[in-house]
């Protein structure tokens, strides 16, 4: 799995003009599911953004974690991150889960978000989406489960 996760003062998803998500402060995102993976990828990801430390403390330094802010989180399905660009000019998406498959994972990965209690809002996994945030920052982090 591959995720871009930004950490925004808010953020919003849109489908034909429609609000259907939208967080204030926290993380937004951006997930990809491989054709490989699978529950633990989705469980090590998310163990991982759930701690990381990238919120400013009293201080200014980044020691604070999601929890510590009492942060929200929207998470946007995006197959695009597992775009291949190595031949030619017009990306290829093989590498990318099935839908299907993609789909249960996104939907895991959001309910291992609500189990742990954070505010969740998404996406629509597969729809035309209109994203809109305040990149807090920036700070935007980049993860993938075959480096953590």
């Amino acid at each position: 799995m591959r995720a871009v996760i930004q950490r925004v003062s808010h953020a919003s998803v849109k489908v034909d003009n429609a609000t259907i998500g939208k967080i204030g402060n926290g993380f937004l995102i951006l997930l990809g599911v491989g054709h490989d993976d699978g529950e633990e990828q989705a469980r090590k990801l998310w163990s991982k953004i759930s701690r990381l430390r990238i919120f400013e403390d009293e201080a200014g330094k980044t020691n604070c974690s999601l929890a510590d802010v009492h942060g929200e989180v929207l998470v946007v399905s995006q197959f695009t991150l597992y775009a291949n660009c190595k031949k030619g000019n017009r990306p290829s998406f093989i590498e990318a889960g099935a839908p299907d498959v993609a789909n249960q994972l996104y939907e895991y990965f959001v309910e291992l978000v609500r189990e742990e209690g954070f505010p969740v809002a998404t996406g629509s996994f597969g729809a035309d989406m209109a994203v809109e945030l305040l990149n807090d920052g920036p700070f935007t982090i980049v993860l993938d489960t075959d480096e953590l």
